[in-house]
């Protein structure tokens, strides 16, 4: 049987080597990684001869039109690529043009030639914005406070109604922050959280833009992450309802003094004098827009797995540094 042909867009970015890594152990994939910058094959896999690069510019409908093309027959898409959440703010066209432009480019294109393939859109934590709950449930209607989320709601609904007129096979799934990624800061205003156990334990410093050691974030590892898009990947799609294509991936809540406790246990406590605590107003407005917690009873019963704790999180990424 020949390997299932999957796009990954965004493949130069942290989700879509954390997948292809995943596919590329199995011998039923082959991969066409696309990125502005040159897109990763992971190392070690089983089976790199079953991915293809294809360095482009995704909002180009010359290049979307060559990159669908080259992977037919087309078994499914993963659409990770976009301007994070920081960046989306400082560039509002920008946003406009990757965030939404190309991810509907890119929709219309696959709709008109391979209707009804299975397509994996991020999106995230951030399509909602205050006043929150506590902890959301699966009733709380996104009111996004930025540019990021903005873009990735009109996706959202756009995706809806492709899947419920029956052109594409979507599933939306919404990130929480993930942490503790590999590699060095991005233009998310959640960067540090990954930062804040990432660069003291190379000896650096971390700036934590907001100074609330309660401040809670939701967050998974990327382990978890990759996990549950495997598992998206082939979920029945009447898992969910025609015209709500939406999951919550699930993840736990954290705080930043959690999250310095557990380095200081798993990394020692020399490393907390890499951190600094300096106010950054508009970084700490996106911030505190995003919920803290959710409710994760839907998504753990379509089958999703979660962390067992935020300690589990930062132990994961220390052990894995000593490998």
């Amino acid at each position: 049987m020949s390997p299932k042909n999957i796009i990954i867009t965004g493949a130069g970015g942290l989700v879509g080597p954390l997948l292809a890594s995943r596919l590329l152990n199995s011998p039923d994939y082959h991969l066409f990684l696309t990125d502005l910058a040159d897109p990763i094959i992971p190392e070690g896999v089983a089976y790199p001869q079953n991915a293809t690069p294809m360095k482009g510019n995704i909002t180009s409908p010359e290049f979307v039109s060559s990159l669908v093309a080259a992977a037919q027959p087309l078994h499914a898409v993963f659409i990770f690529h976009g301007i994070m959440s920081a960046g989306s703010e400082a560039n509002f066209e920008l946003s406009l043009r990757v965030n939404l432009d190309s991810v509907r480019l890119l929709a219309d294109e696959l709709r008109k030639t391979n209707p009804g393939v299975r397509v994996v859109y991020a999106s995230s934590q951030a399509v909602f914005g205050q006043p929150l709950p506590a902890k959301l449930t699966d009733d709380v209607m996104p009111t996004p406070q930025g540019t990021y989320g903005a873009h990735k709601l009109m996706n959202e609904i756009y995706f809806n109604e492709l899947n419920r007129r029956g052109f594409l096979d979507v599933f939306t799934v919404r990130f929480p922050t993930i942490s503790v990624r590999p590699g060095k800061p991005t233009a998310a205003a959640s960067s540090f959280l990954s930062g804040i156990i990432r660069e003291p334990m190379k000896g650096e410093e971390c700036i934590v833009p907001i100074q609330d050691r309660a401040f809670k974030s939701f967050m998974a590892s990327p382990r978890t992450i990759a996990e549950n898009l495997v598992r998206v990947l082939d979920m029945d799609s009447d898992k969910l309802p025609k015209h709500i294509r939406q999951i919550n991936f699930p993840g736990v809540s954290i705080s930043v003094q959690e999250m310095l406790d557990a380095l200081a246990k798993y990394g020692g406590e020399d490393k907390l004098q890499h951190v600094k605590e300096v106010t950054d107003p508009d970084q700490e407005r996106i911030l505190r827009s995003w919920p803290q917690d959710f409710d994760i009873s839907t998504p753990l019963k379509l089958g999703l797995v979660v962390d067992q704790s935020g300690e589990d999180l930062v132990r994961e990424y220390i052990e894995g540094l000593q490998k």
